[in-house]
């Protein structure tokens, strides 16, 4: 009869999953080259462009060349809170994909136990009769084995397993994530550091100009405003010190809990760095092909669209009978007649059990399950959207702030020149405070400026690398 059941069996009910060809994923355009590569490469002429479509290494930090980076990422995604509960979801994840697995697979069960007492005497068909007291004992097993015939425990194990595929990819998001997030703590660290010894610098400079400004007013050749416009824009600067120490305070901070640290026991050996990381030259970036087969997120949406596909053909079955395989044994009786043959029972055949679907519950189920795999349709869609939407700004970003860069440095150079004429013709008082002090504010406002731009740059950079979703491959050897 099984031999028969199986040969009957046919292919599982429901649709077979494939990558829809109306979604934006299968549409030419998002697997192309980016824009904004191609832009840069058109508009960059004798100069290198900042972009080449080469691929993403799997270990994008590594680029930087920075030990202390590299040491702080494999921290990171050793030790990372976020990292370890998404490793415990995926374990939980694969603990039901065994599960419903089991349910191809035989069950067994068996119960028994002695007992004291009689039976009634009526069922003994003895009117008015109390049989004698005595020990018995009953013990019995079951075998069933449920025949698949319409495929839900098939599209169920389907489903199951593009969960488990769906929380992989929720796992290496993180990774992404944690990598991401550990280098941009790391470039705060630094480029705020970089800000601090502009700012200082300027500070240093305009201590001068009091110093100075106090021997010509000792001296008879400035009077007192001169002394006390340069002692107001000493404290100016002074001021903008103070919240970047607290900034950069901030940074190390994030920077040992993204590595399982107490806030305290922050990273010491990079807490006076003041280069922010930054790959030179061309950034690797490959195409919109290789954005849609690395980026995890879109991974977890297209494995998502399976689960809910095969959900349709578990929710299909119910409309049809399921049928099961059933061997029995037991023996019943008193125990001084254990092990006779009198008291051994057995039984073998299928059960069919079927709630015919008149109420339309089954047809409900079905509706429901077709639904949610529209919705995962356009979660699928927009994640791909927002992937290549979030992957061309991050390009234009990172460009146009390149750009912002080599401008602030021409005007960083040009206003160092003036302040410098500036304070040569106050000293030799040709000239009166007022000119020297404008001049000042404008250095002190381009080096705070391109020392910002700097920062930019770095988190900007570390944004893109982000957004082209790498740091997931070769979980292993990242370890």
């Amino acid at each position: 009869m099984a031999a028969a059941l199986a040969a009957c069996s046919t292919t599982p009910v429901g649709p077979n999953y494939h990558q829809p060809p109306e979604a934006i994923a299968s549409q030419p355009g998002a697997a192309a080259p980016f824009a904004g590569v191609a832009a840069e490469q058109a508009t960059a002429k004798n100069t290198a462009a900042p972009f080449s479509d080469q691929p993403l290494p799997p270990h994008w930090w590594r680029l930087y060349q920075d030990a202390k980076l590299d040491h702080l990422v494999e921290q990171a995604l050793a030790h990372n809170t976020d990292l370890r509960q998404a490793q415990a979801s995926l374990e939980r994840v694969r603990a039901i994909e065994t599960e419903v697995a089991g349910a191809q697979k035989p069950t067994l069960g068996v119960q028994g136990g002695p007992e004291y007492g009689h039976v009634s005497g009526i069922s003994l068909l003895q009117p008015g009769y109390e049989p004698p007291n005595s020990y018995m004992y009953g013990a019995s097993g079951k075998l069933s084995y449920q025949i698949d015939l319409f495929g839900q425990i098939r599209r169920a194990i389907e489903a199951a397993g593009a969960e488990g595929e769906a929380a992989q990819a929720a796992v290496d998001l993180v990774r992404v994530n944690v990598a991401a997030g550990t280098a941009r703590a790391y470039a705060e660290v630094c480029a705020t550091g970089l800000r601090l010894e502009a700012a200082q610098k300027s500070v240093r400079l305009q201590q001068e100009a009091v110093d100075v400004s106090q021997k010509l007013q000792d001296a008879g050749r400035a009077g007192i405003i001169d002394s006390a416009r340069a002692r107001g824009q000493l404290q100016q600067l002074n001021a903008t010190v103070l919240p970047l120490r607290a900034e950069r305070q901030g940074a190390l901070y994030r920077l040992a809990t993204l590595t399982g640290a107490l806030p305290q026991d922050f990273p010491r050996e990079v807490a006076d760095c003041t280069v922010p990381p930054r790959v030179a030259g061309t950034v690797p970036v490959g195409d919109g092909t290789a954005l849609l087969r690395r980026r995890p997120d879109i991974r977890q949406a297209e494995r998502q669209l399976a689960e809910a596909t095969a959900r349709i053909g578990v929710a299909t079955a119910d409309l049809y009978p399921k049928i099961s395989l059933g061997l029995s044994a037991g023996s019943l009786g008193e125990a001084t007649d254990f092990a006779r043959k009198d008291t051994f029972s057995w039984s073998f055949g299928p059960l069919i059990s079927w709630s015919i679907p008149i109420n339309g519950v089954a047809q409900a189920r079905i509706a429901q399950a077709e639904a949610s795999t529209r919705g995962a349709l356009a979660k699928f869609d927009g994640t791909v959207l927002t992937a290549l939407r979030e992957t061309e700004t991050a390009l234009d970003a990172y460009a146009r702030e390149l750009d912002r860069k080599a401008a602030l440095q021409s005007a960083r150079d040009e206003n160092a020149t003036v302040a410098d004429q500036a304070r040569r013709l106050y000293r030799n008082g040709k000239t009166g405070y007022l000119g020297a002090l404008d001049a000042d504010r404008v250095l002190a406002a381009s080096e705070a400026a391109l020392a910002q731009s700097e920062a930019q740059l770095a988190d900007d950079q570390v944004m893109l690398f982000m957004a082209l979703g790498g740091g997931w491959e070769g979980a292993t050897e990242a370890r």
